[in-house]
């Protein structure tokens, strides 16, 4: 029988990215010794994977120029996030902080144009949310400076055109404005604004030298949809798909700009293909999995017009594929992750919530005949969405005899504008809901056993946990949160300013704005309510999530007489390689266990 420990241990590809002009090149975000995520440079011809970071709090993050020539992240201080972006040649040589006059900073995004001789990067700190733009030799060059959350940095081909997404007309919320700015001279050139109560977030700029349209996606409509706008001239076209439900994004423009890939997102992901002069759109046959991480990006062309990424299933470790750019067939492996223990297959289902919205979930159940114990996971975020991936700590669950469920909330991305948005202002309220009803639905299945169902999830997913655990004390069975908030307006004071500006717009308001609606949706306040036994897992040099809030919610529980197992772990909010993800589940196998046995002599 497989121990769970071997798929954490095997070798592992969690991101892939290519050299867009050098497509023997990649950076890839891996786990090989079976201890730490690094950062590695995988060069086709040569079939090497060599590592680029050695950082012992694993590095999760980085980017590749166009050319192959550099692997670019952010360094920092014990998994702080919070440093600067520095670049380590591919070839060899010395690492070159490319900011070394700047305050540290945090980053919400790093582009390139062309050949990759222009850098653009959106740090924040404690002046604010900034756009820089920086030549090969040069200096940073500030282009754009705000208070208001603003994300993303693009380069078009050429250089001279920037782009980023800015939240200064919603006043914080965030729905999205596109800015154009030329890079010399930092002037606005152009924003893409689609009225009250809708976002623009930009994709990537044409490949082609010259050519200014950049593809990015709107939810005019209601769900997200794809669109090519022009800066300089004003000309837009918006991508119509009818047919398709859920949130649709753009991925990539063909390298002749004649084609632009697209990903549906909501449940089983789907690839499509827009012909750009007849404005068709074509569905993809793939084979079935994920392609496209709304955070870290995947699925692109190549220099042949040929789509390559990282395919992720539940039953094997990632690969990195070909897949023919017309048809989307599977022309072959570029690289596989190694050889791990298979998964068992997970399956999308889906049912109402308390207010007749519809939820979709993955579930997947280990051998034998229910009903079982469960876990019902809830996604980190929340921005986020749970997709089908190879993932070693859902089957560690199975292969310890528990179901599991992980619930695409509402909050999730994937599936409209307002599922997206209806957690505003009331954090955790929705999003319980739909927990509830994911409860509701695993018992009535006959899956999990009503008495044996627990809460678990990591960062918003964890604050969720603990959310659960205080306000539906009746439905859980315990809970184990990751890296959780417990005190929504203890941890505002104390993480990073770019976090505290997405705190103000989820909250629409700062805790003194609207006090009573921050204390409604913090886990602490319901300390007194909570009757299952919670096990929580730290970081101390987490800057999303406050050490102090932490500690306080450990007071109260114990004033209260509650049962609580807090665990501190060195590192910050993504210093989570292999050797501290077993540590993890250790801990959290045995405290389910325990419940598990506690309960049977009960009875």
């Amino acid at each position: 029988m497989t121990d769970w420990r071997d798929r954490f241990r095997a070798p592992q590809i969690w991101l892939a990215s290519p050299a867009r002009h050098h497509p023997d090149r990649w950076l890839v975000v891996a786990s090989q010794d079976g201890s730490t995520t690094q950062l590695f440079v995988w060069d086709a011809a040569s079939d090497r994977l060599d590592a680029r970071t050695g950082d012992p709090l694993n590095v999760l993050d980085g980017w590749i120029d166009p050319a192959g020539r550099y692997v670019h992240h952010l360094r920092d201080e014990q998994g702080s996030e919070f440093g600067h972006l520095v670049r380590v040649p591919v070839d060899g040589g010395d690492t070159e902080d490319l900011t070394p006059d700047l305050p540290p900073y945090t980053l919400r995004g790093v582009g390139f144009d062309g050949d990759g001789s222009l850098v653009v990067i959106n740090p924040v700190n404690p002046d604010g949310f900034a756009l820089y733009a920086i030549p090969e030799g040069g200096e940073p060059r500030l282009l754009y400076r705000d208070t208001w959350e603003t994300w993303g940095a693009l380069a078009s081909a050429r250089g001279d055109l920037a782009a980023c997404w800015s939240t200064a007309r919603a006043k914080g919320v965030r729905q999205y404005t596109l800015l154009v700015l030329d890079t010399t001279t930092g002037d606005l050139v152009a924003e893409l604004d689609d009225g009250p109560e809708t976002s623009i977030v930009g994709t990537v700029f044409s490949q082609v030298d010259g050519d200014d349209r950049v593809v990015a996606t709107t939810t005019r409509t209601g769900v997200s949809r794809p669109l090519v706008w022009n800066p300089r001239t004003g000309e837009r076209t918006d991508i119509d798909l009818p047919d398709v439900d859920g949130d649709v994004v753009a991925l990539d423009w063909s390298p002749d700009a004649g084609r632009i890939l697209l990903c549906g997102l909501a449940g089983a992901q789907r690839l499509y293909s827009y012909d750009v002069a007849t404005a068709t759109v074509t569905a993809l046959d793939h084979p079935p999995g994920t392609y496209h991480d709304p955070i870290a990006g995947g699925a692109r062309y190549d220099p042949a017009g040929n789509i390559v990424g990282l395919r992720q299933t539940a039953v094997a470790a990632p690969s990195i594929v070909e897949l023919d750019g017309a048809t989307g067939r599977q022309r072959r492996v570029l690289l596989a992750a190694g050889a791990a223990p298979p998964g068992r297959p997970w399956r999308s289902v889906t049912f109402e919530s308390a207010d007749g919205a519809t939820v979709q979930a993955w579930v997947a159940v280990p051998e034998g005949t229910g009903p079982f114990p469960t876990i019902l996971e809830t996604h980190g975020g929340p921005h986020y969405i749970a997709y089908e991936k190879y993932d070693p700590g859902a089957q560690a669950f199975l292969d310890n005899g528990y179901a599991w469920i992980s619930v695409n909330y509402r909050g999730s991305v994937g599936f409209g504008r307002d599922f997206t948005e209806k957690i505003w202002g009331d954090m955790g309220h929705w999003e319980l809901a739909d927990m509830a009803a994911a409860h509701e639905w695993v018992v009535r299945e006959g899956i999990a056993r009503p008495d044996r169902i627990f809460a678990f999830g990591a960062s918003y997913g964890g604050y969720l946990t603990l959310f659960a655990l205080g306000r539906r004390p009746d439905l859980w069975a315990g809970g184990v949160g990751i890296v959780a908030e417990a005190d929504l307006v203890a941890s505002y004071a104390e993480v990073s300013d770019a976090l505290k500006a997405a705190m103000r717009g989820w909250m629409r308001g700062t805790p003194e704005e609207r006090p009573e609606a921050w204390a409604r949706s913090s886990p602490i306040t319901y300390v007194a309510d909570f009757a299952a036994p919670a096990l929580v897992i730290q970081a101390r040099n987490d800057s999303r999530i406050g050490v102090t809030q932490m500690e306080d919610f450990e007071r109260r529980m114990r004033e209260h007489g509650k049962e609580l197992d807090l665990v501190w772990l060195d590192g910050g909010h993504q210093s989570f390689g292999p050797d501290t993800m077993v540590l993890c589940w250790e801990r959290t196998l045995a405290f389910l266990d325990g419940i598990r046995r506690d309960k049977e002599l009960d009875n």
